[in-house]
């Protein structure tokens, strides 16, 4: 069980570095792995049809990656390395792991060169490299530390919410450090993380009212609401507090400080300790969930996720209830039923002079998957549903539900998998855009905050979770603002529509859409390809209907050569905390348009037909 955890996650780092690497820094060379054997004399694994030369000229090496899977929108499957030193003709073969540490000396000796005197990184870079080479280590380790935990434990497969949840062992797909976790020890993650099913109860402090910024636009008030949490009476608080659930691994933070400790001296602050329902991470970590509650809580912890230290912003609390209101007061939910935004209807903090995020800022989330709901036995991320399987003997479940489409509907796989990818369009991809375009609304509808119920095997509706991923058109900023003059307050919720289409579009295309695809791809049920046909074919009809902000955003994505994308490694490189960042800002770079050809042909087909018309004239 060790060797095949061991196998697993030597793989799957390896997979999520070294293709970020190739679609952020180098592409590298591509060959048949027939005519490289015939260039080199050197046998790839049966396996591998291709062979990826990578040149790590500012470190002396050439690497080559056998590949057995190369995909246009997603990953590409590695199965072995080779390296050679530049002064040495012969190949060896290299483990995974060894061959990362080569792809980070080669980024950081080039950023090197370029650095004065040459050849030598200055402390920041040193510290930068360090810093990578840290997370890079922790995230595999992490890694195989919960599938040895978690190897056969047949929960993995269920389309159960939580279950679902609790199941991304390999993380975040584009990403090169997926599960680098600072801020949780060793010992810690078996009560706090999703992957190894935790179950706690929240920490909770008694405030005084005069230090509480709060707001909640549901009948209930969010003194109620958290009453309700800890299981406690209404009169059991002093006349002049009231509670606030703290994530316990904040909680330690926060007694830690001095500001905090100043005020439980004067008596403004109460540790009261865990109490209340006990509840389990969903895959962000901080947000928390209760099967028996209508509501998840959103909390901030000390821990760096992938880009950034996951605290809730001070910025953020107010947007989620009035780009709530907004969509609320439209007619989109009649119009696209199938789609629907997880709101954030309250919030609550501790404000102090002086200080943007005092450390207790609390948001809370409606819970449409309770027990009772009748939903969570099919509601699973898009993450969930395209993470390569586990389990030995198992498909990814995508790829299960649309094997079991094909026998429900005594269809071929292509066809069924074009009849889930059709449903799929229908509930997450079309609403999208036409949220966009009427109401000005774009979302990041990246595959972990998007969320598929299945029925019959078939997507049947879409969920957005995340209400601090909002951005506003700002052409469209005065109807917005009187449909809901609130928004004045959240100006900085207002973007450029090319901005928007840009950054959006890497969420709603690159980071979601090519992820479903890819793996349908890769699991040999239809070709890139034809889907991506399908997807041009779609977005054209639909650009034909659009006359306002969402007309930009389509055409962005169907006839420019290249297209923005999130740069999760330089961002990494860089050492970027994103939400620190001016305007939450990573590091963007440009990838090839998997569309273009399509609009390419249509340019061509339009120009001869019009030739044709000509020439009979």
């Amino acid at each position: 069980m060790l060797h095949y955890a061991n196998k697993l996650a030597d793989h799957a780092s390896f997979q999520a570095f070294t293709n970020c690497y190739l679609r952020e820094i180098d592409a590298g060379a591509w060959h048949t792995s027939t005519d490289w054997q015939r260039q080199t004399g050197v046998a790839l694994y049966q396996e591998s049809i291709y062979a990826l030369e990578l040149q790590l000229e500012s470190i002396d090496v050439t690497l080559v990656f056998g590949i057995s899977y190369r995909s246009t929108v997603g990953r590409h499957v590695v199965t072995q390395v080779l390296r050679k030193q530049h002064n040495n003709w012969n190949w060896q073969s290299t483990d995974f792991l060894s061959s990362i540490i080569f792809l980070i000396n080669n980024i950081y000796a080039r950023i090197g060169k370029n650095s004065e005197p040459v050849g030598c990184l200055n402390n920041a870079n040193n510290k930068k490299k360090f810093e990578l080479l840290t997370r890079t280590l922790e995230s595999h380790q992490i890694m195989l530390d919960y599938l040895v935990q978690r190897l056969g434990d047949t929960s993995l497969n269920k389309l159960d919410f939580i279950a679902s949840e609790q199941s991304l062992l390999f993380g975040h797909w584009l990403h090169p450090t997926p599960k680098s976790r600072q801020g949780i020890h060793a010992w810690q993650h078996k009560n706090y993380t999703p992957e190894l099913k935790a179950n706690f109860q929240l920490h909770y402090f008694a405030i005084s009212q005069e230090l509480l910024k709060q707001n909640s636009s549901t009948g209930l008030c969010i003194e109620q609401i958290i009453n309700q949490i800890a299981e406690v009476d209404d009169n059991v608080v002093a006349a002049n507090k009231q509670l606030i659930p703290v994530h316990p691994l904040q909680a330690q933070w926060l007694l830690h400080q001095d500001y905090v400790q100043r005020l439980q001296n004067s008596g403004k602050i109460v540790d009261l300790g865990r109490m209340g329902k006990v509840f389990t991470p969903t895959s962000s970590v901080r947000t928390v969930y209760c099967s028996e509650l209508d509501y998840m809580i959103k909390l901030s912890i000390p821990v760096k996720i992938t880009n950034s230290l996951r605290q809730n912003m001070a910025h953020e609390l107010e947007p989620g209830l009035n780009v709530g209101r907004l969509i609320a007061g439209s007619n989109f939910n009649e119009l696209f039923p199938k789609f629907a935004v997880i709101e954030d209807p309250a919030y609550l903090t501790v404000k102090l002079d002086g200080m943007e995020e005092s450390g207790f800022e609390t948001i809370i989330r409606n819970n449409p998957f309770t027990k009772n709901s009748g939903q969570k036995h099919s509601t699973v991320s898009i993450a969930a549903l395209v993470q390569a399987p586990i389990l030995p003997g198992t498909d990814a479940k995508i790829t299960q539900q649309v094997k079991a489409l094909a026998d429900q509907k005594h269809i071929n796989a292509e066809t069924a998998a074009l009849l889930w990818f059709d449903n799929y369009w229908q509930c997450a991809i079309e609403p999208a855009i036409w949220l966009y375009e009427k109401h000005g609304v774009a979302l990041e509808a990246h595959q972990q905050n998007s969320l598929i119920t299945i029925s019959n095997n078939c997507p049947s509706q879409y969920y957005y979770r995340d209400n601090q991923g909002f951005y506003l058109s700002k052409s469209m900023k005065e109807t917005l603002l009187q449909q809901v003059p609130k928004l004045s307050h959240n100006l900085d919720l207002f973007y450029d529509d090319d901005v928007i289409a840009d950054r959006v579009g890497y969420y709603l295309f690159i980071n979601q859409l090519f992820s479903i695809i890819s793996r349908l791809g890769e699991d040999g049920l239809i070709h890139e390809q034809k889907l991506l046909q399908v997807c041009y074919n779609k977005l054209t009809s639909t650009r034909i209907k659009l006359k306002g902000v969402g007309a930009n955003f389509v055409n962005k994505i169907l006839t420019k050569p290249a297209i923005p994308s999130k740069a999760n490694l330089l961002t990494r490189v860089e050492d970027l905390d994103e939400l620190q960042a001016e305007q939450e800002l990573a590091v963007y770079t440009k990838i090839s348009n998997p569309f273009y050809i399509f609009h390419q042909q249509a340019i061509n087909n339009k120009t001869q037909i019009n030739e044709v018309k000509l020439a009979s004239a």
